[in-house]
């Protein structure tokens, strides 16, 4: 069982060590389906603002079946967003500026900011705490056996 831990911790280690992170890779994702993911949102607030919920449902799934339909089978960018602000019925109730704030991508981590803090501070912190010893060794290029 250690050859097999062994391995699998080698492995663990060359895929981490070969992580590459491409930020605009992944804000052109996010903003590539944040528009989907807004839907709910913009439904809310024009209920709010005095629309009827199922009108609006329907005004949006259809311009959102638009927009998929665009992206998938033409190639071309998400254009729901826009599709939104030139509707009639949800610029009866919502200005483009709404909708724009409706969709800033900071609001859909939900807790995932508290999460990281917590582990880190939970579990990190204490491991590097109670590892000092073994870290400076390292560090120092000591063999402790």
């Amino acid at each position: 069982s250690f050859l097999c831990t062994d391995a699998i911790l080698d492995i663990c280690n060359n895929i981490i060590n070969g992580i590459v992170v491409w930020p605009h890779v992944i804000q052109t994702n996010i903003l590539q389906e944040l528009p989907f993911m807004a839907t709910e949102n913009i439904i809310m607030e024009a209920v709010k603002k005095g629309g009827n919920r199922q009108d609006l449902h329907e005004v949006i799934r259809v311009e959102s079946m638009e927009a998929a339909k665009q992206v998938k089978t033409d190639g071309k960018p998400n254009d729901l967003i826009e599709r939104m602000k030139n509707n009639k019925l949800i610029t009866t109730y919502l200005t483009g500026d709404d909708i724009n704030r409706l969709i800033d991508p900071n609001d859909f981590v939900g807790r995932a900011p508290e999460q990281i803090q917590e582990f880190v501070y939970d579990i990190i912190d204490p491991l590097l705490k109670d590892n000092q010893s073994i870290l400076n060794a390292e560090q120092s290029g000591d063999l402790n056996v």
